[in-house]
């Protein structure tokens, strides 16, 4: 049985054509940087949950469109996930993926009728992609000082397979010399006859000439072919 009811239809059809225009801005920026994540997909999202907040609300009003928002919160967040990838330390798509979450918000608001509520949180979305990205690339080409920073810190020495386990102990003497405690030692076999010893440091931040003299003082044993450290951003 086909149920029409003009006001209601009018209503869905103005939030979603709100949330179309909306997202549409979002998503041609999004489509402009070739994000994974672009037009199509930002207005997909944004109509989709603007069409079920609608749909909520016609059929249990502010509850429904309540409760289908939530679900409408909770689903996009898988949607999001799948934009999101991760390498080693490396991770990709976290800013795709938030604003998949706010052009879903987006649809939310206009798909309940709040207008302007939508094109306030449409222009913050925005600034924060674009006016924001000066801000950005000025901080990343700031110099990185471990001294201050959060990382996690290792101390690589390279050896024979034989002489592992006096490298090992006389890393570890190193280190604590130094008072910087150890979260792990592992021993990894770079080949047949090189072996490379890594030291997780516990701490977060570290005085980068003390780290130097420790490298300095293991590369001088005759069982170390090579000593440095090396740093990664925490996430």
């Amino acid at each position: 049985m086909i149920k029409f009811e003009f006001w209601p239809a009018a209503d869905l059809t103005v939030g979603v054509f709100v949330a179309f225009v909306l997202a549409t801005l979002i998503g041609a920026e999004r489509q402009y940087r070739q994000r994974s994540a672009g037009l199509r997909t930002n207005v997909l999202v944004a109509v989709g949950a603007a069409t079920f907040v609608s749909l909520g609300f016609r059929i249990n009003g502010s509850a429904g469109a309540s409760q289908l928002a939530a679900y409408v919160v909770s689903g996009i967040g898988f949607l999001g996930a799948g934009a999101i990838m991760k390498e080693g330390s490396k991770v990709w798509g976290l800013n795709t993926a938030a604003t998949l979450w706010c052009s879903a918000a987006i649809g939310a608001l206009s798909g309940y009728g709040l207008v302007v509520e939508a094109c306030v949180v449409t222009a913050a979305v925005l600034a924060g992609n674009t006016l924001l990205r000066p801000l950005v690339d000025a901080i990343n080409r700031a110099p990185f000082d471990e001294r201050t920073s959060e990382a996690t810190y290792e101390v690589h020495v390279m050896t024979e397979a034989e002489h592992v386990g006096e490298v090992r102990d006389l890393l570890i003497e190193a280190l604590e010399e130094a008072s910087y405690p150890i979260r792990d030692v592992e021993v990894l076999e770079r080949s047949d006859e090189i072996t490379e010893v890594v030291a997780t440091l516990v701490s977060t931040s570290v005085e980068p000439a003390e780290l130097d003299a420790a490298a300095t003082k293991l590369a001088a044993s005759p069982h170390v072919s090579h000593a440095t450290w090396s740093s990664n951003a925490d996430e």
